[in-house]
């Protein structure tokens, strides 16, 4: 194949191939929403354990994202990508059948390290097979795309699956998908590897050691607030963070190679896409949390209500490239971001009755969103050797993974803080119930018969009054960042006029790249 021609249909082909498991990865983030209320009438988790069938998958995902990127490049992303997909059909197999809640939790776990092979394989083929850097563009954008609108349909997925079969049907859905990506890719996906290179097994270790108790920490502070659990989980995954650091830095084949980091186009553009997912992924949890709570949607309704911002999405990801083929596609992404601001001030100004208002302000966040997740991601993988492209997929995604993570804590609780503050608990309620009133809108809507209408009342404006206070600091945080990326990405040349990247290292089984 001419890396550095135009693709053609194979690869095209190739790249529809490559969006059906990043379609049911973002699947897998949401369908669980629907599920849990007849998961739980099943298999009846305590508290702790449905917590853990919901975030055992997220964990793994983000703690083995980077070792699976470097291992790709190391054994082949073609061949990671179907032991992966294989493992995850498995795993799904495995889930949907799961006989007891902490079988379920053991699956759930699977699926997260299955998954943590798909991202980057997915990512770093495109790239590879994508020498045209307007075409990667473009392809990366649809890989993006076909991530949110995964994410989108999972709650409606999620309900026709429980009202037509059972809840473990949900899973069964990886099972043609998985067996559909095995027998395609040996004929439509090219096979890459590095020439050298082993896995530092201690790398992995503290990678491990550093991402984990970060995402822990991240998600238990969105749930119970900043306290000593939290701080100590930072403290070990910043430890073991300095620790990864200074040992990839004397090895000569890191996990990761630090002096990716020196490059201003790289470190710039993993900037922007943390910012921009910090700020999408907060208002994301609180939006679809309105919809249901404050508008009263089901969450089918509400997975329907969330089409048009998926469809501004597609706009934004498949535009931005044809636009960063005559103009900067720094400019390009801070434009857009500086655009996206629409959204915030709508969600700002949003009342409890403004369901059309908060969707179309939300279809403004997921246009930035489209831009910057296309044009970002080109932006860290074009920077890289071909041979890193697995580490540099892996290193894009993980800051994504965190972003949403930290935007769902920091906004989160930002808006708890703000709800708390605007409550008071009416008369005749117990002291559990009121303390469950007290605590947030999901608490005081479950005690929906015990509460006069104003007491309801009283929580979804103060629900909506921590959105409207939330969607302003983020919206500050984007205009900073849409003003740093001008700063920072504007020198950068439109697509097409870029120096050519360097060929990709030659196979260490087969010669080179390998259809």
């Amino acid at each position: 194949m001419a890396q550095r021609g135009r693709a053609g249909w194979r690869e095209w082909t190739g790249l529809a191939l490559l969006a059906l498991p990043t379609m049911l990865l973002g699947l897998d983030v949401t369908a669980l929403y629907l599920v849990v209320p007849n998961l739980a009438a099943d298999l009846r988790p305590s508290a702790t354990e449905t917590l853990w069938i919901m975030d055992a998958y997220g964990f793994l995902i983000a703690g083995f994202l980077i070792t699976m990127g470097t291992l790709g490049d190391r054994v082949g992303r073609r061949r990671l990508l179907m032991i992966g997909v294989a493992a995850f059909g498995a795993a799904s197999v495995f889930a949907a059948f799961a006989p007891s809640a902490g079988w379920l939790i053991v699956a759930r776990a699977l699926l997260g390290v299955a998954g943590a092979t798909l991202m980057p394989s997915t990512l770093s083929l495109i790239s590879n097979m994508f020498g045209d850097v307007r075409q990667r563009a473009l392809a990366i954008g649809v890989w993006a795309t076909m991530f949110a609108l995964g994410m989108a349909a999972g709650p409606v997925a999620g309900g026709a699956m429980v009202a037509g079969f059972w809840w473990g049907a949900v899973f069964l859905v990886a099972v043609p998908v998985a067996a559909l990506v095995l027998a395609g890719a040996p004929v439509l996906l090219p096979e890459y590897r590095s020439a050298t290179g082993r896995l530092d097994p201690l790398s992995v270790g503290l990678s491990l050691a550093a991402m984990l108790p970060i995402v822990y920490a991240i998600k238990h502070a969105a749930a119970e607030g900043v306290d000593v659990r939290a701080l100590a989980a930072i403290l070990v995954g910043g430890g073991a963070g300095v620790v990864f650091v200074r040992r990839q830095l004397r090895l000569r084949e890191p996990l990761l190679d630090m002096k990716l980091f020196t490059g201003r186009a790289f470190s710039a553009a993993l900037s922007v896409l943390l910012v921009g997912l910090v700020g999408f992924g907060g208002v994301m949890f609180l939006v679809t949390q309105y919809l249901q709570l404050v508008d009263g949607l089901s969450p089918t309704a509400a997975g329907l209500w969330m089409g048009p911002p998926a469809l501004a999405m597609l706009v934004g990801a498949i535009g931005a490239p044809l636009v960063a083929g005559r103009v900067s596609p720094g400019v390009v992404m801070s434009g857009t971001l500086a655009v996206s601001l629409t959204g915030y001030v709508l969600l700002t100004l949003a009342g409890t009755d403004d369901r059309t208002s908060v969707v179309a302000g939300f279809a403004f966040i997921y246009l930035g969103l489209g831009v910057i997740a296309a044009l970002g991601t080109d932006i860290v993988v074009g920077a890289a050797p071909a041979e890193k492209s697995g580490a540099a997929a892996a290193l894009s995604e993980a800051v994504q993974e965190l972003g949403v993570a930290a935007g769902v804590a920091l906004l989160g609780s930002l808006t708890t803080v703000i709800y708390r503050r605007g409550v008071e608990a009416p008369s005749g309620l117990s002291a559990s119930e009121a303390d469950a009133y007290g605590d947030s809108l999901s608490g005081a809507s479950s005690l929906d018969a015990r509460l006069p209408e104003e007491a309801l009342d009283q929580a979804r404006a103060a629900f909506t009054s921590g959105l409207n206070t939330a969607a302003a600091v983020a919206g500050v945080a984007m205009a900073a960042a849409s003003v740093a990326c001008f700063a920072t990405l504007r020198h950068l040349r439109p697509l097409g006029e870029a120096d050519p990247e360097a060929e990709p290292v030659a196979s260490t089984v087969g010669g080179g790249d390998d259809w």
